[in-house]
């Protein structure tokens, strides 16, 4: 079988794909997501597929593996655990006090603990306090998300260090 007559083969069934797709994702736009992501991997692998055989449970399997296997991805980035050390805008408001002035030598401090981390540090620890994440960190530095998230962790032991007067 070509290509092209595989193509059109596997078109045949793109309407009881969606279906399928949609029972598994409840949302049209990720149905479709999966239905394309299904349809590229069976013409990516084509020469695979046992000619004679059911063409039709080879597509759903497909999709069934590619459906859980984006599953297991998106679990596992959810179940990433946050660092506790993190700072937030919540932790330094409970560190913060009514007297302006005294607020004020707060954050003049927090600026000076930033601007004496080493660029290596600061650089990705403002981005992620940005809200970036490790990912897009790693692309704009041009360096591994490892390495993104151990200058993160090394910058933020550093400021807890350097700004431990104001730890309650």
């Amino acid at each position: 079988m070509t290509q092209y007559e595989f193509s059109q083969n596997i078109s045949l069934y793109s309407g009881a794909l969606r279906s399928h797709a949609l029972k598994f994702t409840n949302d049209h736009d990720d149905a479709n997501d999966l239905l394309q992501d299904t349809l590229v991997k069976a013409t990516r692998f084509a020469s695979k597929f046992d000619e004679g055989t059911n063409i039709k449970g080879w597509l759903f399997v497909i999709m069934r593996n590619t459906f859980i296997n984006t599953y297991r991805k998106h679990q596992r980035h959810r179940d990433h655990v946050v660092q506790v050390e993190e700072i937030s805008s919540v932790q330094l408001g409970g560190s913060a006090t009514l007297n302006q002035a005294e607020s004020k030598f707060a954050m003049e401090d927090i600026k000076n603990a930033l601007k004496r981390l080493p660029k290596a540090y600061s650089v990705p620890f403002i981005r992620y306090f940005e809200g970036y994440k490790y990912q897009e960190i790693a692309l704009e530095l041009d360096i591994p998300v490892g390495t993104v998230k151990t200058h993160i962790h090394q910058a933020r032991q550093l400021l807890k260090k350097q700004l431990k007067q104001y730890k309650k």
